[in-house]
C-alpha cells in the first residue's frame, strides 16, 4: 500500500514518520475556503477533504491519502496565518487578550483505495491552549525569528514560543498539525 501525505507541512510529515516511516509527499493546491455558518470542526474536515481529495484524483492504484488542516478559534473567530509581521503581532495579542485561551483544532481526511473500493474517513482532533504573560518585546523577538509567518495564530508551540504555553487541554500533536493516535486509528487497517 502506498501512503501519500498531501500536505507540504514540514510539522505533518515530522509528526507521519512517526506512524509510517516511508510515505510519499504531493502538495495539494486546493483551494481553501471557508463556508459560512458551518461549525468550526466540520469547517476543518472538509479543508482537510479538499486537500486529500485534490491529491487522490491525480493519483493511482492502491493508496491511502492523508490530508489535514488545523484552525486557531478563540471567541469563534478563526485566526488564520499572518499577512505581515505587523499582522502576526496583532494575531498574538488578541490570542492573549481576555483569559489567554484557545482552542485549536486539526481535521484529517483519509481517502482509501485497496482493491478498487474507495473508502474515506474523517475525524478532528482539538485542544484548548492557555498562555502565560508575555510581553511586547517577546512578541516582536518571536515574530523577528520569521517561524511566526506560516502558521495559523503566528505562533508555533514546538518551536521557542512553547515558553508561552502555560498548558494544554488535549493531544499536542494536534496542536502542531496532525493528531497522531486519530490518523493511526484510521489508517493502521491499510498497514
Amino acid at each position: 500500500m502506498k501512503f501519500i501525505l498531501a500536505s507540504k507541512s514540514p510539522r505533518r510529515k515530522e509528526i507521519l514518520k512517526k506512524i509510517i516511516p516511508e510515505f510519499e509527499t504531493i502538495v495539494s493546491n486546493s483551494d481553501e475556503h471557508l463556508t459560512s455558518g458551518m461549525p468550526k470542526k466540520n469547517q476543518v474536515i472538509e479543508i482537510s477533504y479538499q486537500k486529500a481529495k485534490e491529491v487522490f484524483d491525480k493519483t493511482e492504484g492502491d493508496r491511502v491519502v492523508i490530508g489535514s488542516d488545523t484552525m486557531v478559534v478563540k471567541d469563534d473567530v478563526i485566526y488564520g496565518k499572518p499577512k505581515s509581521k505587523e499582522n502576526a503581532k496583532e494575531l498574538i495579542k488578541q490570542l492573549l487578550s481576555g483569559d489567554k485561551m484557545h482552542e485549536v483544532i486539526t481535521g484529517i481526511c483519509v481517502l482509501a483505495q485497496k482493491d478498487g473500493k474507495i473508502e474515506r474517513h474523517d475525524e478532528f482532533d482539538s485542544a484548548r491552549i492557555y498562555f502565560t504573560d508575555i510581553t511586547d518585546e517577546e512578541i516582536d523577538a518571536w515574530i523577528a525569528t520569521g517561524k511566526a509567518m506560516d502558521k495559523a495564530g503566528a505562533y508555533a508551540i514546538q518551536d521557542e514560543f512553547g515558553v508561552f504555553v502555560e498548558k494544554i487541554e488535549g493531544n499536542y500533536s494536534a496542536v502542531v498539525g496532525l493528531s497522531m493516535p486519530k490518523v493511526y486509528s484510521i489508517i493502521k487497517k491499510y498497514m
